[in-house]
């Protein structure tokens, strides 16, 4: 069956889940590579190929290595690949895109708040609510990677 193309069907609704894509893009401190690493993160865990696509592609043109790459997934089994800062995007990432499971425990605020701070936390966490919002527009109505065999 084909699903309507969402950002056609609702032109403001789009308008307004971009301008948050484009404030969490742009403005704020987070590095490039970190943004794309939750976005790829957060689409890992809710199964969006769509957006896994995007963002596998995004952070090999930041110079992400393959090997680095692949391993996103199982992050927890190979943290010296990644940064302190990186080791805590991603744990908060996992936390808040289970929020319905974890609650967003005091333990994982506190780990992340001591890395980022509280502005670069509540951006960081601005991050991973839209890529949550997207992933769910991106599966809802099909959307396909750009990905060829």
């Amino acid at each position: 069956m084909n699903r309507a193309v969402w950002f056609q069907a609702s032109p403001e609704g789009a308008k307004a889940v971009g301008t948050l894509h484009h404030y969490v893009s742009k403005s704020t401190s987070l590095p490039s590579l970190l943004t794309h690493l939750v976005f790829l993160r957060v689409s890992q865990i809710n199964g969006c190929a769509h957006c896994i696509d995007i963002h596998t592609r995004d952070l090999l043109a930041e110079g992400m290595s393959v090997e680095k790459l692949v391993l996103v997934p199982v992050w927890h089994e190979a943290r010296y690949l990644f940064t302190e800062q990186e080791l805590a995007a991603l744990a908060w990432t996992e936390e808040v895109t289970r929020v319905s499971e974890t609650h967003a425990s005091d333990d994982a605020y506190a780990a992340a708040l001591a890395v980022f701070g509280e502005k670069d936390l509540v951006d960081l966490t601005l991050t991973i609510a839209a890529m949550n919002a997207i992933n769910r527009m991106g599966i809802s109505f099909r959307m396909k990677p750009r990905a060829r065999a």
